[in-house]
């Protein structure tokens, strides 16, 4: 069974924030790329005092992904090596083996928007059954006056059999509950992607692999290290125990 692992978010907002934020902003402003736009879609509300509500869901599929790298490289006239380094970048912070990353943006005029816990306010359906985040953006549970943005992160396994969740899927459909504002009270907010042919891990190849698949076995040394360490601890705990019962053992038999 695949274990979920939680993720570290005082290092994603300190890094991941930092590598993604020009990928945010892109983003945004690439919604006329009709690529981009299949997985980047908006809905907008309003109320009848003039306020305005935009949320703006973005999966990251393989399509979208690709599509966001070839238009960083061309503005930026990259060679191969700097694409590369940038997929990688992307691809480690999305954490795209181990999760289903959503962005969202939100852009509100009108009265606040009060959504926490935040992992009460979004459900992703996939092949009849719903999960919650496995984790996100912490920001997201301050109120919203203004804009806010940032990553959530739903599982990619299922916690009994480890199974892919998105393997067989035809689409998946991302709901947002409507009571964080007054503005979408009653309201549906949900978001559908068809997934069936997606395959965002397929980005991962060549240099791209050879840097994640160091990346993970680094990580996983440090946690056998660390095991070995506690182990060995132990056993020397055990050892030093054995001997004091071996030696009161040997005073009181030679009484």
């Amino acid at each position: 069974m695949k274990k979920i692992p939680r993720v570290s978010f005082t290092k994603f907002v300190f890094v991941a924030l930092l590598e993604l934020l020009f990928c945010f902003t892109v983003a945004r402003m690439s919604l006329a790329n009709p690529v981009m736009a299949r997985w980047a879609k908006t809905q907008e509300f309003s109320d009848k005092y003039g306020g305005v509500l935009e949320i703006t869901a973005t999966y990251y599929s393989e399509e979208y992904i690709e599509a966001l790298v070839a238009e960083e490289a061309e503005k930026n006239l990259w060679t191969k090596s700097e694409m590369d380094s940038y997929t990688y970048q992307l691809i480690k912070s999305l954490q795209l083996d181990e999760y289903i990353p959503v962005h969202f943006y939100i852009k509100n005029t009108g009265p606040s928007m009060h959504m926490a816990p935040f992992g009460d306010q979004v459900v992703l359906w996939v092949a009849g059954k719903k999960y919650s985040p496995a984790d996100y953006d912490r920001r997201f549970n301050f109120k919203v006056d203004d804009t806010r943005e940032g990553l959530v992160f739903f599982p990619r396994y299922d916690e009994k059999t480890g199974k892919d969740l998105l393997e067989g899927a035809k689409s998946v459909r991302l709901v947002f509950n409507g009571g964080v504002s007054s503005i979408t009270i009653g309201k549906n907010i949900e978001w559908v992607w068809d997934v069936h042919r997606d395959n965002p891990k397929g980005l991962i190849e060549g240099s791209v692999a050879d840097r994640l698949e160091t990346d993970r076995l680094i990580n996983r040394l440090q946690k056998l290290n660390a095991q070995k360490a506690e182990l060995e601890e132990q056993m020397q705990k055990n050892a030093d125990e054995i001997a004091k019962i071996e030696a009161r053992l040997e005073e009181l038999q030679g009484k």
